[in-house]
């Protein structure tokens, strides 16, 4: 839906300086625009889990992470997500990639879950579905962070 270049200029203006990642085969495509980007550092991990503690480890050393994940890494990482969210209280930011969103005849159990885990864990998340929302993705990431809360990013994925 948007090119590496797109996704590093919100980055960009968000002040984000680190991209805690485990990419799937959409938002991997960024990953040379990410990797190259001046001021972005890319942190990969081996399991989704980790991906919400090394962004918390960045936050309280005082830098502005990311996590980005598939909606598929969002239900592995669920327990980590919870304790930096609610337990430590800290409004880290997120771009989930919404597995099979755009396919409409998918029989991908992802699909159906990921909106309402989120919504049963009572998170701020803007579903993004068509490229003309880009602009969208700064603007509640940074109404979260006006508000000191978590802000999530669901970027529905697919050929659509």
């Amino acid at each position: 839906m948007f090119t590496g270049a797109q996704i590093v200029e919100v980055f960009t203006k968000l002040g984000i300086t680190h991209v805690v990642w485990l990419p799937d085969s959409t938002l991997g495509t960024w990953e040379p625009a990410l990797a190259s980007a001046d001021g972005l550092q890319l942190v990969r991990v081996c399991r989704e889990g980790e991906a919400w503690t090394i962004a918390a480890g960045l936050h309280l050393g005082g830098k502005r992470p990311i996590v980005v994940i598939q909606s598929t890494g969002l239900f592995e990482s669920g327990d980590a997500l919870r304790n930096v969210y609610y337990d430590l209280g800290l409004p880290l930011w997120s771009l989930i990639g919404y597995r099979s969103y755009l396919l409409p005849d998918s029989r991908d159990s992802a699909k159906r879950f990921a909106e309402p885990i989120l919504k049963a864990w009572a998170l701020d998340y803007l579903l993004i579905e068509r490229p003309e929302q880009l602009s969208d993705i700064a603007a509640h990431l940074e109404a979260c962070a006006a508000a000191n809360k978590p802000g999530i990013v669901l970027m529905a994925e697919g050929k659509g």
